[in-house]
């Protein structure tokens, strides 16, 4: 026996066609809440862009660093003894001194045990000085030599018409430098009436002079 199909209730078909709209509403929703693709590109590359900055002043600070440490050390090296070596110069003092007293006659004429005292006196300065040097410890005599403000302390002028101005006429006490820098300066006596100095550099020094 056919048996004839029977057609959905009403309360059926209106409870499919709420499901439909449900989720058709839920699927919009959810769309409209999924996140702009071009704005998170644009954080994103915001993102790279700061983490960029921030590694390169990173690098840039340990370049410095680098730097600093390495001329800290250097300078460490450099002038690690200027101390010591300060303390040193009063010895180079005393055995200059030594020598000095002994007259140009006797020096000539010394014979046996006082001519080699005066030989090892000699010696031993000249072996006490390559030491200092050997240290970055160097001496200056600047006999003869324009005076430098920044290498030689004048302690006196000395008329010489003959004699450029400016110039070392007399070493009272050596001076000394350490790297590039005055340990101790020259005392030294200068020259006055004579002819002004060669200007050099194109007349640069005349200029800074005001002539």
């Amino acid at each position: 026996m056919t048996q004839t199909p029977t057609r959905p209730e009403p309360a059926d078909a209106a409870a499919t066609d709420e499901t439909e709209t449900t989720a058709a509403t839920e699927a919009v929703q959810a769309d409209s809440q999924m996140p702009d693709l071009g704005a998170v590109i644009a954080a994103l590359e915001a993102e790279k862009t700061e983490l960029k900055d921030k590694v390169l002043r990173t690098l840039a600070e340990m370049e410095n660093l680098r730097r600093r440490t390495e001329r800290e050390v250097a300078d460490a090296r450099t002038y690690g003894v200027t101390g010591f070596a300060r303390d040193m110069l009063t010895v180079a003092d005393n055995i200059r001194r030594a020598l000095e007293t002994i007259p140009d006659e006797l020096r000539a004429s010394s014979e046996g045990p006082i001519k080699a005292l005066l030989e090892g006196i000699e010696l031993t300065e000249r072996d006490f000085l390559k030491t200092l040097e050997r240290h970055g410890v160097r001496k200056l005599d600047p006999a003869g030599q324009k005076f430098d403000p920044n290498l030689h302390q004048a302690m006196f002028e000395v008329e010489d018409p003959n004699t450029p101005n400016a110039t070392v006429v007399q070493v009272v006490q050596s001076g000394f430098v350490i790297g590039d820098r005055v340990l101790r300066p020259a005392l030294v006596g200068v020259s006055k009436g004579g002819p002004k100095p060669a200007a050099s550099n194109g007349g640069a020094e005349a200029a800074a002079n005001g002539e």
